[in-house]
């Protein structure tokens, strides 16, 4: 498998083999929410894009531990370390504490994603919960040298460091220029691209909800009160779930020049070895072709699509779509499509009488080698190793729909053993037992006599009433076959 299996490394920026530390496992860590608000659907395409990739290693034989942590303190309204904390923001809005805040928005996130049917995280993390393991690798920044205080936090020294932009590729004084954005509010800081790992309960952040005693030092704060920066939370809670090398990091590509590359210098120069191996970032969704914005009424949430009368299933067929490493644009017109091939996939599934059960062409021998059925198999892994490219993968399902020489029975298991990846709960949909009233039954029984009398008007006119009643009639041979509008 490892031969072709290859995948897109942010970090070289090219294709590259796989090749994970231990053969057959694969140690994962993907970037998980900051609990302040409802995460929109943008959010969601992150969490199926991550399950889609976890889904993939394990239909192709790999044991995969996936840790997704948390951020319920210290992300700050810039990801440069400027402004206010998000879930103390959260919780001035809601009047409730930061832990109220953060227990309301994992619970409606948890949620969301299982309804969206991801792969449950074999590790969740909360920031607060590993603030002793936070502190000490601080600690130990700071005893290498790679760390220095000032009254307002604790920083990493970027200086100290070498090749600190090598994820992003930037030159280091773009790097410089994306970090002062913000501003530089810490007089003592000695570069614009150094970052917080420990802010003090001081100067703004001196009313801060959430914060802890350390050993660290400022002259405007007791027994180093604070809490931690956001940055080094995730290399903490990635080595400890995980350990210091891990196979596979992943994220949108928002995180590339600050949050990720921060990640790597600290844990590199904490740790002495290689953080990660392999880094994955995904694409934003867009909102007809403009940025999701809360302003104009288009950051929505996974609530919202339920309200407008859309399944889940069919906003996760949506995401199937397009490839992770490629922007997707959201439409309501494009979700109706997703919805309506959906409900196709569905009535294939569950009704051998359907319009497109019934694509085999009965006059063919339906005798399909065991080679047909292992090549479309091998296609699928194919896709699969070619960078996670589910939106082939997803072709390739239509394509088995399509084959006229492939029996309707082989057709099924094929598509549900490659449901395994896609996640569409296929093997979780039951025909439907449709109750015909009285009303529609005599219609239906005109009809017929109207079709055997080749009186084909009348049988229009009364096919017409009968969709009217909510139901549609399929010609099948001599025989009709009733199914819900």
């Amino acid at each position: 498998m490892n031969n072709f299996f290859k995948i897109y490394n942010t970090l070289g920026r090219e294709k590259q083999e796989f090749k994970p530390l231990k053969k057959g496992r694969v140690l994962m860590y993907h970037c998980g929410p900051t609990v302040y608000w409802t995460q929109h659907i943008g959010n969601m395409r992150g969490m199926v894009m991550a399950d889609l990739i976890v889904r993939s290693l394990e239909y192709l034989g790999y044991r995969v531990k996936l840790a997704r942590n948390y951020t319920d303190v210290g992300h700050l309204t810039s990801d440069s370390d400027e402004g206010e904390d998000k879930i103390e923001k959260g919780a001035k809005r809601e009047n409730l504490t930061p832990k109220q805040i953060a227990d309301k928005y994992i619970k409606i996130f948890e949620a969301d994603i299982k309804e969206l049917n991801t792969r449950p995280a074999d590790y969740k993390p909360r920031a607060t919960e590993t603030i002793p393991e936070i502190i000490k690798t601080v600690q130990t920044l700071l005893d290498k040298g790679y760390a220095y205080e000032t009254d307002l936090a604790v920083y990493f020294d970027v200086s100290k460091t070498k090749n600190y932009t090598k994820l992003s590729g930037q030159k280091m004084a773009e790097n410089i220029k994306e970090a002062g954005k913000a501003g530089v509010s810490d007089p003592d800081k000695k570069n614009p691209a150094d970052f917080a790992l420990w802010f003090f309960r001081a100067g703004k952040h001196k009313n801060a909800l959430q914060y802890w005693s350390s050993p660290f030092k400022s002259n405007l704060v007791k027994n180093g009160e604070g809490f931690p920066g956001w940055h080094i939370e995730c290399s903490v809670m990635a080595k400890k779930f995980l350990g210091e090398t891990i196979d596979i990091h992943m994220g949108g590509v928002e995180h590339i020049p600050v949050h990720h590359t921060n990640e790597i210098a600290q844990s590199e120069a904490a740790n002495g070895v290689e953080f990660v191996r392999y880094w994955l970032h995904n694409e934003h969704l867009v909102v007809d072709n403009k940025k999701m914005a809360k302003s104009e009424g288009t950051s929505y949430a996974l609530s919202e699509i339920k309200e407008n009368g859309f399944a889940s299933m069919a906003l996760r067929y949506f995401f199937l779509q397009a490839h992770y490493r490629s922007k997707q644009n959201f439409t309501w017109e494009a979700l109706k499509a997703s919805q309506t091939a959906y409900n196709k996939l569905i009535s294939f599934l569950t009704d051998e009488n359907s319009k497109e059960s019934r694509i085999t062409d009965y006059k063919l021998p339906a005798s399909p080698t065991g080679r047909q059925i292992t090549d479309y198999k091998n296609k699928f892994i194919q896709y699969l190793a070619d960078d996670f490219n589910i939106p082939g993968a997803l072709s390739l399902i239509w394509e088995i729909i399509k084959d006229i020489a492939l029996p309707y029975s082989e057709k099924k298991k094929l598509i549900l053993n490659f449901d395994k990846v896609m996640g569409l709960r296929l093997d979780k949909i039951k025909k439907e037992k449709i109750v015909t009233p009285i009303e529609v039954q005599k219609l239906i029984a005109e009809r017929e006599k109207a079709r055997k009398n080749k009186n084909w008007q009348q049988a229009d006119e009364l096919r017409i009433k009968i969709y009217d009643l909510g139901f549609i009639v399929e010609d099948v041979g001599e025989k009709s076959v009733i199914k819900k509008k």
